[in-house]
């Protein structure tokens, strides 16, 4: 039996944190020029990814307040894909953008962590999706972080570089 099939809750606890913190590890230290390098044309440099991350945990951390706020109105929604063209990323301070996601991350793991089982099966109206439940925004939050884990080691695999160690998170 699958650690998912015992307790689907647990999985993505343990996803979050970890993915989280492999994420913020394997982005830490890379100095600037390494960060705004794009291997190939359209794709997505590291820094963009780590400002994509910070968006989207942004988003789920309003979406699971949402729906644990009775879940009356719609879930919030954005094209966080679109974002990196939208706003000068490459730009941004990216020490400033792994704190922001650390911060964020931390706030979605408390809030996930206090819940009980039937928070977790709580649910709001997706506006193009339809219903939707708290335990599917955090597990496709979770699936969204792994997706990136691997996007992330493989681009520094092609651009050739190394992680740097970020301070330990001892929580």
């Amino acid at each position: 039996m699958l650690l998912e099939e015992r307790d689907p809750t647990g999985w993505v606890l343990k996803a979050l944190r970890e993915a989280g913190n492999s994420l913020v590890s394997e982005l830490y230290g890379l100095d600037e020029r390494t960060l705004c390098r794009r291997p190939r044309e359209g794709e997505w440099c590291l820094k963009e990814i780590a400002a994509h991350l910070r968006d989207a945990e942004e988003l789920a951390l309003l979406q699971l307040n949402t729906i644990l706020d009775a879940g009356s109105e719609p879930l919030p929604v954005r094209d966080i894909d679109a974002l990196p063209l939208e706003r000068d990323y490459l730009a941004a301070d990216f020490s400033r953008l792994l704190s922001e996601f650390r911060s964020l991350r931390s706030q979605t793991s408390y809030l996930l962590w206090g819940l009980l089982e039937r928070d977790w099966r709580r649910a709001a109206r997706h506006p193009y999706r339809g219903e939707v439940t708290l335990g599917e925004v955090a597990h496709e939050l979770a699936q969204h972080d792994l997706e990136h884990l691997w996007q992330v080691r493989r681009l520094k695999h092609e651009l050739g570089t190394k992680a740097g160690r970020p301070p330990r998170d001892r929580r």
